[in-house]
């Protein structure tokens, strides 16, 4: 195990967990309350919404978890696979008509994180 790329990997995962779950709630909610959706939509987008913030913290703990304990390396590979698979989502739709995400983290963030797990393996 290469402790470094999982401490990158676990960083890039907390990163992006503070920013989705307190400035990207803040932000993306503020347009679902905003609109006229129904309360049970708004709030199952809420849901929705801190799933993949929950995501993250699974990723980070994860990653720091193995970094810290090698023979625990297997449960990198759902993280691997997940983010990887979360990276090509946004970039699948962002390039067949859904632009606006190629503009957002996700892929990116999923991707880096991706990366750099597999890099410690």
């Amino acid at each position: 195990m290469e402790f470094l790329y999982l401490m990158v990997a676990a960083f890039i995962s907390l990163a992006g967990m503070l920013f989705h779950g307190i400035v990207g709630q803040k932000i993306y909610m503020g347009n679902i309350y905003k609109s006229e959706l129904e309360a049970l939509t708004q709030s199952l987008s809420l849901v929705s919404w801190h799933i993949f913030t929950i995501f993250l913290l699974v990723s980070f703990a994860t990653c720091i978890l193995v970094a810290f304990n090698s023979s625990l390396s297997l449960m990198l590979y759902p993280v691997i696979g997940t983010n990887l698979l979360g990276s090509i989502m946004f970039l699948v739709l962002g390039i067949s008509g859904h632009r606006a995400l190629l503009k957002l983290p996700g892929a990116y963030l999923m991707g880096f994180t991706a990366f750099f797990a597999y890099l410690s393996v």
